[in-house]
């Protein structure tokens, strides 16, 4: 059991600045998730994130680790709501929301950065779901394996070879 860091125990003594830092490291990316997996028809992602936080802190005595470990932690729970949600609405497609490519630091224009979306919008949607999750979740949010391992709840391994797989795909959809 890893110990916790300073943010990490001074959130669980209900220290509001620490919850500021935890929210400040991990709510864009876990909004930006959310909004990647949500069903058509479901829950709002905004409001699948504010359910994953109140989990969050009413079960913050139940973690141990660090503030990285916390997003693995805060994906997982994110994660669950989310499947409870898409259940419940009993739709099976997957929207992909505002997953956005970026153009070596350029600022694109309006126009390039619709199509570079809608394109890694699509592209992403051809995968199969774990796949796509793996690949947003490394590539896309920019986490670690570990996080992205624990937020889907997966090993290691299986996201490595869900990474290498997905890549592949998308790799062999643009030589197409």
């Amino acid at each position: 059991m890893r110990a916790d860091d300073e943010i990490v125990a001074a959130a669980k003594s209900g220290d509001a600045a620490a919850w500021r830092d935890l929210y400040g490291a991990h709510a864009g990316r876990l909004l930006l998730w959310l909004e990647a997996r949500t069903a058509t028809g479901s829950e709002a992602p905004e409001d699948l994130a504010a359910a994953t936080w109140l989990v969050a802190a009413e079960r913050i005595a139940d973690f141990n680790g660090g503030t990285s470990d916390f997003g693995g932690w805060l994906f997982g729970i994110a994660r669950n709501h989310g499947a409870n949600a898409w259940r419940r609405t009993g739709t099976r497609t997957r929207g992909l929301g505002a997953l956005t490519a970026s153009t070596n630091g350029e600022h694109p224009s309006p126009e390039s950065s619709l199509i570079a979306d809608e394109w890694v919008r699509q592209a992403l949607a051809g995968l199969p779901p774990r796949e796509r999750d793996v690949v947003a979740c490394l590539e896309v949010l920019d986490m670690d394996v570990a996080a992205t391992a624990s937020a889907l709840g997966m090993t290691a391994v299986a996201v490595r070879v869900a990474r290498h797989r997905g890549l592949k795909r998308l790799r062999s959809a643009i030589t197409n």
